[in-house]
Formats: C-alpha cells, sequence, structure tokens
C-alpha cells in the first residue's frame, strides 16, 4: 500500500507540474508591474513548482569527450558485462590510449551510479575506466530472484573476473564493505583477477567508530521494524512488480530530513538566482536536484542484509563476516595495495569508520597502505567537487601509478 499510495499522489501531481511547466515555458518575463511585483518572481514560482517531483529515470551521464595531455579525445559508453541486476560500463575512449582499468563500485542506496559523474569524469584523463551501473529494482522481473549481500559481493568478484589481473577498484561510500570483502574472498582464493589497489571512499567498514546519526538510526530500531515499516511490494504496471523493495523515495526523504534548512536554502536561492536572471548559478542547483531526485529502489533482500550486517552487527570489522558460507577475512589480502579517503565534515560516514580497514588488513606491508583525510569536505565533497579533483584524486591517481 506504501508504495501505491506515493504512485497514485505521484501521478495527481503530475498534471499540476506538467501545467506549470507550460506556464513557465510559455510566458515572456515582464520586469515592473504594479506594486514593484513582477513577472519574472511569478514565472520563478511557476519553475519550482514544474520541479517538485522525483524521478525514476536515469539520468545520462553526460561524457562524450574528455581531455588528455591536451587533446580532446571521444568517450563512448558500451556495456561490458551485465545482469539483470547491473550493468558494468565502460566508457570507452575512442582513440589507441592504453591507460590502467579502474573499476569504479557504485552505492547502491538510492541514487543511480550517474551521481559518481564527476567522479569518472575526472579518472577518465588519466584511467580506462568502468563503473557498476546498479538497475533500479522496481525494473527488474521477480522471475530473476533475490539480490542480497553476497550477491553484490559476486557482482564485484564478477566484474574483476571480466577486467583481468592489474585492475584498480575504487568504491563509494556504502560498498566499501563489499569491495573489501570481495577482495579478500579473492585473496583466500589467490585469485589471478587479484585488483592492484583498492581505494576505499568514505564507507562504513566499521560504524562503531564516531556514531552518526545515520548509524544511530540503524541500531535504534530491530530489523523486523526495517522490514514492516520501509519495505514495499512494487505495484503494476512496473516491470518488477510483486518485487519487495526498499523504495528509493523513502531514501530520499530520509536523507533530505538529514539536512532540511540546507535544501530549503538551496531552493530559497535558486528561486532568488531565478528572479535575478543569473543562469549559471541557478543551472548548477538544478543540475544538483535533477540528480539527486531521480531516484532507484532497492532490492529488500539487499537493504535489510546491509542494515543488519553492515550497520547493526558490523560483522566485517568484527570479523564475523561471511560470504556464501565462507569466513571473510582481509587479513589474507597480500598484494592489492589500500588507500582509504574520509571527509573531515562527513555526517554519513564519519571520520575514522573508513580507516578500520587498515587495521583489518593486517597482511598488508605498510608500504602498501596509505590513508587520506581531506579537510573542510563532507561526505559528497570526497569524490566530488575541487577539491576531490585538486587534492585527492592525485593521491588516487599515484596510487594507481605506482601498483600499475
Amino acid at each position: 500500500m506504501l508504495y501505491l499510495a506515493y504512485q497514485t499522489q505521484s501521478a495527481l501531481m503530475a498534471p499540476v507540474r506538467a501545467l506549470a511547466g507550460a506556464i513557465r515555458a510559455g510566458c515572456d518575463p515582464i520586469r515592473e508591474t504594479a506594486g514593484g511585483f513582477t513577472w519574472t518572481h511569478l514565472l520563478a514560482a511557476w519553475e519550482l513548482v514544474s520541479r517538485a517531483g522525483i524521478s525514476h529515470d536515469q539520468p545520462a551521464y553526460g561524457i562524450d569527450r574528455v581531455r588528455i595531455e591536451g587533446r580532446e579525445v571521444g568517450v563512448v559508453e558500451e556495456s561490458a558485462a551485465a545482469t539483470p541486476f547491473c550493468t558494468l560500463r565502460h566508457f570507452r575512449k575512442t582513440d589507441d590510449t592504453v591507460q590502467p582499468r579502474v573499476l569504479v563500485v557504485a552505492p547502491l542506496s538510492g541514487h543511480f551510479a550517474t551521481l559518481l559523474r564527476g567522479t569518472i569524469r575526472t579518472l577518465l584523463a588519466d584511467h580506462d575506466v568502468y563503473v557498476t551501473d546498479w538497475s533500479n529494482a522496481r525494473d527488474v522481473s521477480p522471475a530473476h530472484g533475490p539480490f542480497g549481500f553476497d550477491d553484490y559481493v559476486a557482482h564485484v568478484i564478477r566484474f574483476l573476473e571480466v577486467l583481468g589481473p592489474g585492475t584498480h577498484v575504487l568504491a563509494v561510500c556504502q560498498p566499501c564493505v563489499q569491495v573489501l570483502a570481495a577482495v579478500a574472498v579473492m585473496a583466500a582464493d589467490d585469485h589471478p583477477a587479484q585488483p592492484a589497489s583498492m581505494t576505499l571512499m568514505a564507507g562504513p567498514v566499521d560504524v562503531r567508530v564516531n556514531p552518526t546519526k545515520v548509524n544511530e538510526l540503524a541500531t535504534s530500531k530491530p530489523i523486523e521494524w526495517f522490514e514492516r515499516k520501509l519495505i514495499a511490494t512494487v505495484p503494476w504496471p512496473h516491470r518488477g512488480a510483486g518485487r519487495k523493495v526498499y523504495p528509493g523515495f523513502i531514501q530520499l526523504l530520509a536523507f533530505i530530513s538529514m539536512n532540511v534548512g540546507r535544501h530549503m536554502k538551496a531552493h530559497r536561492d535558486l528561486y532568488d538566482h531565478l528572479v535575478k536572471g543569473e543562469t549559471d548559478q541557478a543551472a548548477a542547483i538544478k543540475a544538483f536536484y535533477d540528480e539527486y531526485f531521480a531516484v532507484l529502489d532497492l532490492s529488500a533482500d539487499f537493504y535489510l542484509e546491509t542494515v543488519r550486517i553492515v550497520f547493526q552487527e558490523a560483522r566485517l570489522a568484527k570479523g564475523t563476516l561471511t560470504y556464501r558460507g565462507r569466513p571473510v577475512d582481509p587479513g589474507l589480502i597480500r598484494k592489492t595495495a589500500l588507500l582509504t579517503v574520509e571527509g573531515e565534515r562527513d555526517d554519513i560516514c564519519a571520520v575514522g569508520q573508513t580507516a578500520a580497514a587498515h587495521d583489518l588488513c593486517s597482511g598488508l606491508k605498510p608500504y602498501l597502505k596509505r590513508h587520506h583525510m581531506q579537510a573542510g569536505v563532507g561526505h559528497y565533497g570526497v569524490f566530488n567537487g575541487q577539491r576531490w579533483e585538486n587534492q585527492i584524486y592525485p593521491i588516487v591517481r599515484n596510487l594507481v601509478l605506482a601498483t600499475n
């Protein structure tokens, strides 16, 4: 009923948003009217109304060119491998440039992998980039079966096998745990496709360290509460009708509730920029929220297992994590260099939670380990923006070069 109620409300609001958009597009601003009120105020208001909705369609990456050593090189998106739950997307360059392969493992936490557009664009200058492009669970038929924590780990292992020996892996946020588990399993098997390096960025390796509001919420209720209150059934006419999911719109509302004031201010700023004709500033805000309000649903199995395994029981940090019945021991990792990155102001994954990976990877020589704490950035600043490009990325690039 939860999903159906949301879908009904969204359908009822769609004509209102469409009308607001049509009015905005069809009216020319008139600067001054009686009382000092301007048409630009009204048109700005209509535009905000037209944007007051959530999308379930994946935005475009929009990366068709990259600059390499002073020259422009074309970029083509291709599928290197695919399952019903994920596409291994390759950003292939159109020339013969040979660069280190990097697998970017995107979070499966309510947004599409396009949220890492800036991360990918930066990496492309020096690397052959692949990304885990996760499917929206509401578009995956129940006939394809469940998708849980172990299935995520299996996808990481499979994609590293597809890319082959010498690949470098970079995990952003939530999948730091699954990537570390995958590399540990491959190390235990002495797998030839063990990655040359592993970069873990702002991920919950040990949530017992400096718990955030996200951690506290996850431990404040029993897992049965999450299943009862937050899990919904995908309604008709979606391809995944009948599949149990954690809806992306609930995750979005949870994120917004953590920083309501910040999001309200951003929309007030957008209104002011529209009124003043400050198109560049308005475009930047609109681009961010176009991405932020594009959501995907998570398989209920994966969501509930992640809450329990990562946040409630901290199994990886405690040494009790298993993968398909096998113990997971990061201490067996010997060949894969480790870099962890954290943001000083991260209120989703606090300082110390990702760095905990160094103690777990006890078998790595000290020269194969490095940690970087970036001053002055929050969660998204770790992998997007100027500090990512100018201060964090050079460290990642140097690690790849040193271990390639």
